[in-house]
């Protein structure tokens, strides 16, 4: 099958906290023999700031942030098999969502792919005049990046033909254990972006633990943290590249994961980094929120949270050889259930392929 998939950006993870899910699954899909294109604007300064040059296993083509430029690119895409537009393009979106439709033709399909399906779903909710609204049911399938059968309920009360998630995972390949660094020690660590309905939750559930034990100490990374008033035993990094990922996972105590206030409002939407901090078998401390039980087990596989207090609380009587144990765990699970390879098939389920059916015509 020949996918075209419209989206943020595959190459740079600048800004941009999609990218290592585009590409476990499109990896995975170009494993099992897809041929994969992806669209990307130049925008954000994400070309600037690379974490891998064009894979082997896609073929990137970066378009200018106009009008003339993306419609170029909508006119390549008509000859896929599947054309995908993602959500959060960041540029030209409600464009693309229009104008991918003229694409829909017999034998191919046009799909939605939704990476922030809360926030665009609050959106709709919110604004009945909402350009996107009526395009939903003209759709052939929508996908999500999570959320599970409220995100479902949700997409077909709009009229979607079908809505099935497709949840974060593990790609063993890129996240995986690696030697400590000391730049990266700590005792906690989280790595988020800053964004309106994630700061604060980081200030509960991170700041306000790290407040509450000042003797330990506490690693922030992420972009737009900086004009930010930190305790004194916390220190911010800034950017942190998809490189670095695994170094900083193996060198904290343990990785706090704080979920977007919409994300645990609907549940069910496991962030990229629980999977990576999992890949690296790092002891994972995760905010609590409906649905975790499906990717790891409370107490053996992640400890859970509902305030700052009792991420401080779980940090404080945290051992060494515990927290080696629950990372363990983790590692086993997601591999056993969690890569991209997963997900891949799921994917194809979804599309009514049958198993083996990759090749691109």
């Amino acid at each position: 099958m020949r996918i075209a998939f419209f989206g943020s950006s595959l190459v740079s993870a600048y800004w941009n906290g999609a990218a290592t899910y585009y590409r476990g699954v499109l990896r995975a899909l170009a494993g099992r023999g897809h041929e994969v294109t992806f669209y990307e604007p130049d925008a954000y300064e994400r070309q600037a700031h690379r974490d891998i040059p064009d894979p082997p296993w896609a073929r990137v083509v970066i378009y200018q942030p106009r009008e003339p430029d993306a419609l170029r690119c909508l006119e390549e895409a008509a000859r896929a098999d599947l054309v995908v537009k993602a959500s959060g393009v960041g540029v030209l979106d409600a464009l693309l969502e229009r104008e991918a439709l003229r694409l829909r033709r017999a034998g191919g399909l046009v799909a939605f792919w939704d990476v922030d399906a809360p926030a665009t779903l609050e959106r709709l909710r919110a604004d009945a005049d909402d350009p996107f609204r009526p395009l939903v049911p003209r759709y052939d399938l929508v996908f999500t990046y999570g959320g599970g059968p409220p995100v479902v309920e949700a997409y077909l009360g709009l009229g979607a033909r079908r809505c099935v998630p497709i949840y974060n995972a593990l790609d063993p390949d890129t996240h995986h254990p690696a030697p400590a660094e000391p730049r990266f020690a700590a005792d906690l660590s989280f790595l988020g972006n800053r964004l309106p309905d994630r700061e604060a939750r980081v200030r509960e559930f991170f700041l306000r633990a790290a407040a509450a034990l000042p003797g330990r100490r506490f690693l922030l990374g992420g972009a737009g943290w900086g004009d930010l008033a930190l305790p004194a035993n916390v220190r911010w990094l800034g950017h942190v590249y998809t490189r670095e990922h695994n170094a900083l996972n193996c060198s904290a105590l343990a990785v706090l994961n704080v979920s977007r206030e919409s994300m645990a409002r609907f549940g069910h939407s496991p962030a990229t980094r629980v999977f990576e901090a999992a890949g690296a078998g790092a002891c994972l401390v995760s905010d609590a929120w409906v649905g975790m039980e499906r990717f790891l087990e409370p107490g053996r596989e992640v400890l859970l949270a509902e305030s700052g207090a009792e991420v401080a609380e779980a940090l404080g009587g945290l051992t060494p050889a515990r927290a080696a144990a629950i990372g363990a765990a983790a590692r086993r699970r997601v591999l056993a259930e969690h890569t991209y390879a997963h997900r891949a098939l799921e994917v194809e389920a979804a599309l009514g392929l049958r198993p083996g059916a990759g090749a691109a015509a």
